[in-house]
């Protein structure tokens, strides 16, 4: 395995992070626990959660996810090997405190208390925002459509924008980092991070905590696959510039890049199977002519598409960590061994040829 600093800290960090949005959902306890265990075996020290998960969110399985991880902490006496992630829920889900603006005192408390308990820890390692409070693009929304006193509205995948509160305007970026300071000082987190944050979110954060001695984000949580270079575009900049890399969640692009959904076909029990409405992005033209480029790029090349898709991100100076999740030990196992597939500047020009061609087909 290979690892990277979080950031300006001290803190070594896989560079494969196992996801873990599955288990609860498409993953029972047991097998979460067999491929925690696996993952650890294989020098996997990074685990990402969230406190909405399992995925697709259902009120039903809300927190799941945690409490399997907290489960496993307990059974395994092991907290102290794992670089532990979870996540804040952004605005949206009205099943969490009510589905409105979440990131004020009061709600941040009681979201990082509730993960502290369901995961069975006294500490998280890397806490971060899901997504912004304030009106943005995110979650494949192309056109951003400016507000003023804005607050969220967004279709996540199984989140109904019109089920989104009413709002008077999102919590300030001084007020967050402000609560989150009380939060390190307590000892229940070590560092900050974003999610599905904008260039100028981004700059906003580190701006003003460098400005008011406030803490410092560390790591930013987006997308990033071949269907998918936004980042590419001033994020990347910033990102090894001011030294806060990228968490690079859905390398697969949610599995479309394993090249199983190929010529319509839907396996059974994938997720796109299961659950089918969501993540409708990844079916657009573009997204099929590109991903049946790519594979066939890694055919020539002696490469399983997913082999050469997760070593791509892995490439990427500004990548941290790459955020894997598998349903299954084989999809786990090669996931994992991404990390000693190196591409040679002959297939990177032939990957950066397609992205001229079709760029950005699922953002």
């Amino acid at each position: 395995m290979k690892y990277k600093k979080l950031g300006h800290t001290d803190t070594n960090v896989s560079l494969i992070c196992l996801g873990t949005m599955n288990m609860g959902e498409q993953n029972s306890q047991d097998e979460a626990f067999e491929q925690m265990d696996y993952s650890i075996e294989k020098g996997v020290n990074f685990f990402d959660t969230a406190e909405v998960y399992a995925v697709p969110p259902r009120k039903e399985t809300q927190g799941k996810t945690e409490e399997i991880i907290g489960n496993w902490f307990e059974k395994r006496k092991n907290r102290d090997k794992i670089i532990l992630a979870t996540k804040c829920v952004g605005a949206g889900v009205d099943w969490i405190r009510g589905g409105g603006n979440q990131f004020s005192e009061k709600n941040i408390t009681q979201a990082i208390e509730g993960s502290l308990k369901r995961l069975k820890t006294d500490y998280i390692d890397l806490y971060q925002l899901h997504w912004p409070e304030r009106n943005t693009n995110f979650f494949g929304t192309r056109d951003y459509k400016h507000k003023v006193n804005d607050g969220v509205e967004l279709d996540f995948d199984g989140i109904d924008a019109s089920k989104t509160a009413e709002h008077d305007g999102w919590n300030s970026f001084e007020s967050i980092l402000k609560v989150l300071k009380k939060f390190i000082e307590q000892g229940k987190i070590k560092h900050i991070g974003v999610s599905n944050e904008t260039p100028w979110g981004f700059s906003k954060y580190l701006e003003i905590s460098e400005r008011l001695s406030l803490p410092r984000i560390v790591s930013v949580q987006n997308p990033y696959n071949l269907l998918n270079r936004a980042y590419d575009i001033g994020m990347s900049e910033i990102s090894c510039r001011e030294n806060v890399g990228l968490l690079a969640y859905s390398p697969l692009a949610i599995g479309y890049l394993s090249g199983k959904y190929r010529d319509n076909k839907i396996p059974e029990n994938s997720r796109i199977g299961l659950f089918g409405k969501f993540w409708t992005r990844y079916k657009e033209p573009n997204a099929r002519k590109a991903t049946d480029e790519y594979f066939n790029l890694a055919g020539e090349s002696g490469l399983t598409l997913t082999q050469m898709a997760l070593a791509f991100v892995n490439s990427r100076p500004f990548v941290t960590s790459n955020i894997i999740g598998a349903t299954t030990m084989s999809q786990l196992k090669e996931n994992i061994e991404s990390v000693d597939v190196n591409l040679s500047q002959d297939i990177l020009d032939k990957i950066n040829s397609i992205h001229a061609d079709i760029p950005n087909p699922t953002p």
